[in-house]
């Protein structure tokens, strides 16, 4: 067996599970879950069309880089969204099977893990990042997303040498859980950091496209590049359908950024057996062509929040994210034991925050925070919202 294997920890469901597990939830109340970041609305009509329809092309081998007709879309798409003047889809551009998956192979293809290699991630973050580092060779450090710097990761906080030995940047922007969006100045910083010391950065955008104010979408990492006047050089960008386009089971997204970086990813994929399902592909490409639905799916998330966050806040500390579909709640007592109660007592699932980071710096930034995943339809939130707010009292 792999040894590597033993240096990861449970999953937070995991964990999630083994919190709850000798809890009697009330059995009067139907339960709620706000556990898991699964977009539970529709999905649009056109993509289920498109895939029924090319149902067809399955009996061929995709390509591992992914049809012609889908990278012109999402280069298309690219260049739409983020106001960029151009992207080559042949060699900028490569569909992946979901932002999970990418996001874990590309370490595996970056990382050289002779010597003593350092992959930087925010913490708190997605285990994914973590996971990827260690199975890929190299050591995590966890560089803290704290209230008191608005939810921003503190890179003046790591030591030279261990910027000297990092191969590797993870970047959540808007982030997860804090919904943070790194603006212009601190995608300047980070490009310096990745001049001075030679490492790639991977920018995890999944939740790019659910925000509260149609003028003002998110800075995306190709976006900051250009308007800094500089190319995509040992940068590349993560994005997905999935929070998008509601479709999450479709596992449809992409990579975009450095062609010399995503050469060798498409090497490292066409071993690892990448390639994404023909009938997938066409509903793809329905789905990075349209806007219409993208924009209805914002408007339910701004009502939802608008509607559920004054409410979370007379019984926690909240404040609604620059972005994405979480609230972020400071909790009264300790994580854990807030949302062990609180399903006990109000048959209602939250994660604790502390399940989603690490001790650095000589604390866990999600200790007594929760995570709350407002996917549901507004009424199941906001009924959400009420039981915390009867349970709170009781605390």
């Amino acid at each position: 067996m792999n040894h590597r294997l033993q240096s990861l920890q449970p999953y937070p469901f995991e964990k999630l599970r083994s919190l709850f597990e000798d809890v009697k939830p009330n059995p009067g109340l139907a339960h709620i879950s706000l556990g898991i970041g699964e977009p539970r609305h529709p999905t649009p009509e056109l993509i289920k069309r498109a895939l029924s329809e090319n149902l067809a092309k399955l009996a061929a081998y995709p390509p591992t880089a992914g049809g012609d007709a889908l990278r012109q879309a999402i280069a298309e798409w690219l260049v739409r969204r983020y106001a960029l003047r151009a992207i080559d889809w042949k060699t900028e551009v490569l569909p992946v099977n979901g932002s999970r998956e990418a996001l874990f192979a590309f370490a595996q293809t970056v990382v050289d893990p002779r010597g003593e290699a350092v992959v930087v991630c925010p913490n708190p973050f997605y285990q994914i990042y973590e996971g990827a580092a260690l199975l890929a060779g190299a050591r995590p450090h966890y560089v803290n997303t704290t209230a008191d710097r608005g939810f921003a990761p503190d890179y003046a906080s790591i030591p030279q040498d261990v910027w000297r030995r990092t191969q590797l940047l993870y970047v959540c922007s808007p982030g997860n859980p804090t919904g943070k969006v790194l603006g212009l100045a601190e995608w300047k910083e980070i490009f310096g950091l990745a001049d001075r010391h030679g490492f790639i950065v991977a920018s995890d955008e999944c939740y790019s496209e659910i925000y509260f104010d149609e003028a003002t979408p998110p800075l995306g990492a190709l976006q900051a590049a250009a308007q800094l006047g500089r190319g995509f050089e040992r940068l590349v960008m993560f994005s997905s359908l999935s929070k998008r386009s509601n479709v999450p089971g479709m596992r449809s997204g992409f990579v975009a950024g450095d062609a010399a970086v995503l050469k060798a990813f498409l090497l490292y994929r066409t071993y690892h057996g990448g390639a994404m399902n023909p009938a997938v592909q066409e509903a793809s490409i329905a789905a990075w062509r349209d806007e219409a639905h993208v924009r209805e799916n914002r408007r339910k998330y701004a009502e939802k929040f608008a509607r559920v966050t004054p409410t979370m806040q007379t019984a926690v500390e909240v404040e609604r994210p620059d972005a994405g579909f979480y609230l972020w709640a400071r909790t009264p007592i300790e994580d854990t034991e807030f949302a062990r109660r609180l399903y006990a007592e109000q048959h209602l699932t939250v994660l604790p925050g502390s399940f989603l980071a690490r001790e650095s710096n000589g604390a866990n930034p999600g200790t007594n925070y929760v995570r709350m995943a407002l996917v549901a339809e507004t009424g199941e939130c906001l009924e959400a919202a009420r039981r915390i707010v009867q349970f709170t009292k009781t605390l």
